[in-house]
C-alpha cells in the first residue's frame, strides 16, 4: 500500500493530487507544519523532518515532482505522464521540474519571511523582491497557455500538478491576483478538476482526523 505523509496544501499536495487523479489506493498521514518541529518523531521516517515522504514497498521518495512522475508511470500506464517517444516529451519534464525549482521556491521564501518568522524577524523587502521574481517568472506559463488548455501533449499531466500546485501556493500568498489572463484561466480549470477536489476533501478529513485545526495553507 502506498503511504503518504503530507501536511495540508504544502508541497507533498502534488502527489496526494495525483493519487487521486490515477484512483489509487493509498494511506494519507497528515502532520502539523512544519513536521520537523511539531511532530519531531516523524524524523524516525524522514531524517530531514521534510514532506512530502511516499512509502511504496522498498521506494522512498521526497521530491513532490518526481513522486508524481513515478506514480504516473511506475503505477500507470497513465495519461498523466508522457512518453519517452511522444513530442512533448522534454516539455513535460521542463514543466514539471519548473514548477517546483523555478516556481516554488521563491514563493517559500515569501512565506518564510512575510509569515512563518517571527515578527521581530520577518523581512519585507526580501519577501517582496522574491514575490516580483515568482511574477516575473509566471510570464513564461503565460505565454505557454497562449491558445491552449494545458502545458503539453494536448492533456492534462504531471506537469499541470507541478505549476498547478505553485499556483496554489500563490493564492494561499495573495498573489493571485497578479496572475495574467491565461494563468487565471488555467488557475481555475486546475480548481475544478475533480482530482483536485478530491484531494482537498482527503487531507481536510485526516486533518481532521488527526486533530489539527487551521494550519499552512488552509484556504
Amino acid at each position: 500500500m502506498i503511504h503518504l505523509y503530507h501536511c495540508v496544501d504544502a508541497r507533498s499536495f502534488r502527489p496526494l493530487w495525483v493519487l487521486e487523479e490515477m484512483r489509487l489506493p493509498y494511506e494519507l498521514t497528515v502532520l502539523p507544519f512544519p513536521p520537523r518541529v511539531l511532530a519531531p518523531e516523524y524524523k524516525k521516517l524522514n531524517p530531514l523532518g521534510t514532506i512530502p515522504l511516499l512509502l511504496d514497498g522498498a521506494t522512498r521518495m521526497t521530491e513532490s515532482a518526481a513522486i508524481g512522475h513515478y506514480l504516473a508511470t511506475r503505477h500507470g500506464p497513465s495519461l498523466l505522464a508522457v512518453d519517452v517517444a511522444e513530442d512533448d516529451y522534454g516539455a513535460f519534464l521542463n514543466w514539471t521540474h519548473f514548477g517546483e525549482a523555478t516556481l516554488t521556491f521563491p514563493q517559500t521564501l515569501v512565506l518564510r519571511y512575510s509569515l512563518l518568522e517571527p515578527e521581530a524577524h520577518r523581512l519585507p523587502q526580501v519577501a517582496d523582491a522574491y514575490a516580483q521574481w515568482f511574477l516575473a517568472r509566471l510570464r513564461a506559463i503565460e505565454a505557454a497557455l497562449e491558445g491552449r488548455d494545458w502545458l503539453c501533449a494536448g492533456r492534462f499531466t504531471v506537469a499541470d500538478v507541478s505549476v498547478g500546485y505553485a499556483l496554489l501556493l500563490a493564492s494561499f500568498l495573495k498573489l493571485h491576483d497578479q496572475f495574467g489572463p491565461n494563468v487565471t484561466a488555467y488557475w481555475q480549470r486546475l480548481q475544478q478538476r475533480e482530482g483536485y477536489q478530491r484531494a482537498r476533501a482527503a487531507q481536510q478529513r485526516a486533518a481532521e482526523q488527526a486533530g489539527l485545526g487551521p494550519t499552512f495553507g488552509s484556504m
